[in-house]
């Protein structure tokens, strides 16, 4: 996604990661962010898990809400993680 002054200010989004797992995280420009996690700059967990891809992500109003929507993913079960992935649907309200 590139900057334009229409652009939301925040993503949250998943990464799928080489050994399958997945990986919720929010940034306000998901490009950048994947190329950091490619280059093993952006995280523990996905630096020796690479090489890993967006499989999902969705535009958040402001950055709070980007954090929170984080929280409650991270919060959810893998099965439901992987069915927002698959439906772009909210997980468990």
């Amino acid at each position: 996604m590139t900057p334009a002054t229409d652009a939301p200010p925040a993503f949250v989004y998943l990464l799928r990661c080489s050994d399958g797992s997945l990986y919720c995280g929010w940034t306000t420009d998901v490009q950048r962010r994947l190329r950091e996690h490619q280059a093993g700059a952006a995280s523990r967990y996905t630096r020796r898990r690479r090489p890993v891809e967006v499989a999902w992500w969705s535009p958040m109003p402001t950055r709070s809400a980007a954090m929170r929507e984080e929280a409650r993913i991270k919060r959810l079960p893998r099965p439901e993680k992987l069915r927002l992935v698959r439906t772009g649907l909210p997980g468990a309200d």
